[in-house]
């Protein structure tokens, strides 16, 4: 994934937290027990991309985790990042999660502090939902859906999809993780000691030609 341009590490628009109805495009308002709701494994289920090239590398990768750490407050939660590419399993522990109560959660670039991701609002606690915007000759939109397991219902990738059409990304920009092997294990994306990756497209790959539903377990 060498020289592939940096994707705000996907600019984590979290869909987890508020079990009531989520609000179309609306990102997640924090309160006192969102740290603790976002510790742990998520596990890589779709995504959505404007950028050609984002997607294109979207469909080279196969599965993926991320794990979000305790930190030195409940306001800052570093991140590990980890997808199978190929025959590699590649991990990225560069960015944090900011969360500021009442307002958002942004994710960021330990580094530079800047902000490369938002959590945005669902309305399960057991999927996340991340958005990024490149900067280029305009600005490009994408999405990342997380879960804690791949036994996504329907109505959750329905809410997905409706998020993904609001930001103005396309049905043919939805790619699904296969999960067809298990190169990352999650031992390895907690300990972070996987070669380092770039902040690339995250992790998303294409289901099987006429497939838009999850393919496998992974667990």
């Amino acid at each position: 994934m060498a020289g592939a341009a940096p994707i705000p590490i996907p600019i984590l628009i979290l869909t987890s937290l508020l079990p009531a109805a989520a609000t179309p495009c609306g990102a997640l308002r924090p309160d006192n027990s969102t740290a603790a709701k976002l510790l742990g494994t998520w596990l890589y289920v779709a995504g959505a991309a404007q950028f050609p090239r984002h997607l294109l590398e979207m469909l080279l990768i196969d599965h993926g985790y991320l794990h979000v750490e305790p930190g030195a407050s409940e306001q800052e939660l570093p991140i590990t990042q980890s997808v199978a590419v190929g025959d590699q399993c590649l991990t990225n522990n560069s960015t944090y999660m900011e969360i500021t109560t009442g307002s958002t959660t942004a994710v960021k670039e330990a580094e530079t502090r800047q902000t490369v991701g938002t959590l945005m609002d669902l309305s399960s606690e057991d999927v996340l939902l991340i958005r990024y915007q490149l900067q280029r000759e305009r600005t490009y939109s994408g999405l990342y859906l997380y879960a804690r397991n791949l036994s996504v219902s329907r109505a959750q990738r329905e809410e997905f999809e409706t998020q993904a059409k609001c930001l103005g990304l396309s049905e043919e920009g939805i790619v699904y993780a296969p999960w067809r092997r298990e190169l990352c294990q999650t031992e390895e994306v907690e300990k972070g000691n996987s070669p380092w990756m770039e902040p690339t497209a995250a992790v998303t790959a294409s289901p099987p030609p006429g497939t838009r539903t999850l393919q496998g377990t992974g667990n």
